[in-house]
């Protein structure tokens, strides 16, 4: 896989992006299914606004279906104390308010640091033309024909200038998207926000619990059929990714919140519309070595594992995206996880946020 050296600084992206998009996996159901037990303490009697109680509790991360992607392999038992989630995406608007509240500058706002970038790319990469170090960001073009699948690169593109306020680029704007989820978050630029809310990004663990909205072992968030009823529970793509998106949910990028069914936990989008960032750094093997089946990793030599790409420092995304296709990119499971670039954002990666609650009887009982 090549690229041209003016994507040289949206490298590690690209690599993110393509980790475990390169295959399709098979649409069977799940076998993984058990009993969910969930916490018996009580939801919290001060409540917050905007806000779902996650009554935390044991289940079955992760999938043993023969065809998901290696990385969300073998599921795994854990267990979760309860927490308050976002009912929905963090949007345009409310990040407008905050940046208008503190004067932060987003990562793709910024011209980028040779430096730090460097350090996500093979040792000897040489440094690019200043005339190519200028903020940007990484964009959907879909290709005006069909194209084949193994490089990306046929469909993303870095754009000079794209970032949350210009989603694809100089020329866009947000009228019309305040409540559409905000993208081009880069790690830094979720993390300013939640300690600004006085809240954090969830754990992968807790993301994937929530998401699964109490239905352990199930394939989609809502059971183990991705259309019940012919229903669209979700944005995702329809057609033949990149070049042909039918729209046949109603959108052809992202969606505002709570257009679609919330689960029973009463969150919406956790499947599609934009990817989701946690708080956790991306570790390929990470259910195998909690499932005894791979070594510890050692995490004072790099905090992220990713066999495509050695250098990468990345976190955990989970949910997939309105540019998940069932012929390309199958991640619009609860189990579906990739890594993404911690310094940089693309057009279909937000975020939501989660807070502890405050009582200390809220730990999970055994």
């Amino acid at each position: 896989m090549t690229f041209p050296v003016s994507k040289s600084i949206g490298l590690a992206v690209i690599f993110a992006v393509a980790i475990a998009c390169s295959s399709t996996p098979a649409e069977n159901k799940s076998s993984d299914s058990k009993e969910l037990i969930l916490s018996s303490t009580k939801e919290p009697t001060e409540k917050e606004s905007g806000m779902a109680w996650i009554p935390g509790g044991k289940f079955t991360m992760g999938t043993n279906e023969v065809d998901a992607y290696d990385a969300e392999k073998p599921a795994v038992d854990l267990k979760v104390d309860g927490f308050w989630m976002d009912t929905h995406e963090v949007t345009n608007a409310e990040y407008t308010e905050f940046t208008e509240a503190t004067g932060y500058v987003t990562i793709a706002e910024r011209k980028p640091d040779w430096e730090e970038l460097k350090l996500q790319v093979p040792p000897g990469t040489p440094k690019p033309h200043d005339s190519l170090l200028v903020a940007g960001s990484m964009v959907f073009t879909p290709p005006a024909i069909a194209v084949p699948t193994d490089d990306i690169s046929r469909w993303w593109s870095w754009v000079i200038g794209a970032n949350w306020r210009h989603p694809e680029g100089p020329g866009s704007d947000l009228i019309g998207r305040e409540n559409h989820p905000v993208v081009h978050m880069a790690f830094d630029d979720a993390k300013a926000y939640t300690e600004w809310a006085g809240k954090r990004l969830p754990t992968e663990i807790e993301w994937e619990f929530a998401a699964r909205g109490g239905m352990n072992g199930k394939r989609f968030a809502w059971g183990d059929e991705l259309h019940p009823n012919g229903q669209f529970l979700a944005n995702t793509f329809q057609g033949n990714f990149p070049n042909e998106n039918l729209a046949t949910d109603g959108f052809v990028g992202t969606s505002p919140i709570k257009t679609f069914a919330p689960n029973t936990f009463g969150l919406y989008d956790m499947i599609g519309n934009v990817w989701e960032l946690t708080d956790d750094w991306f570790d390929a093997l990470k259910y195998a070595r909690l499932a005894g089946q791979a070594p510890k990793l050692d995490a004072t030599m790099n905090p992220c594992y990713n066999p495509n790409n050695p250098f990468a420092q990345e976190r955990v995304i989970k949910g997939g995206s309105y540019l998940c296709a069932a012929n390309y990119c199958v991640n619009y499971r609860p189990s579906a996880r990739q890594g993404h670039s911690f310094d940089s954002g693309t057009s279909n990666v937000g975020f939501r946020c989660v807070k502890t609650p405050t009582s200390k009887t809220l730990s999970l009982n055994h």
